[in-house]
């Protein structure tokens, strides 16, 4: 089985709210939410494919040193093995907007259950929870 490495952030305003984005049409699992992120790509640190994918994705910029791994998740889909090391980041320079027409919205940690996620981020939220 093959395994795919997915670096995601959980971005925390100043209100200590998370950042979710919805999967577009046209996307597996489209229409679920998901910590923001995407696929390290060969010669990239989980670091470097996290500020290259907030940049593409949502339009803003962020630093190595503002990324805090915080914990991971290891899930078996049918057709690959996902790896995703999630971070937090409370420090970026510009506004999130969806780039690629997701919707995106900031959600208090107590309510992140109320969304749809793939099968993957549901092991974050309890841990995600009680951090913050």
């Amino acid at each position: 089985m093959t395994l795919l490495l997915v670096a995601a952030v959980a971005l925390i305003d100043t209100e200590g709210r998370v950042l979710l984005a919805q999967r577009p049409p046209g996307k597996s699992l489209a229409g679920l939410w998901e910590f923001p992120g995407g696929k390290v790509d060969p010669g990239e640190t989980p670091e470097q494919a996290l500020i290259r994918e907030l940049d593409e994705e949502l339009g803003i910029q962020t630093w190595n040193s503002c990324l805090a791994p915080l914990t991971f998740a290891s899930h078996a889909y049918d057709a690959f093995h996902l790896l995703m090391p999630l971070f937090a980041c409370r420090r970026w320079q510009g506004v999130p907007q969806g780039r690629e027409g997701q919707a995106l919205a900031w959600v208090r940690a107590a309510d992140l259950s109320r969304y749809p996620m793939p099968p993957a981020d549901l092991p974050l939220i309890p841990i995600l929870r009680d951090w913050l």
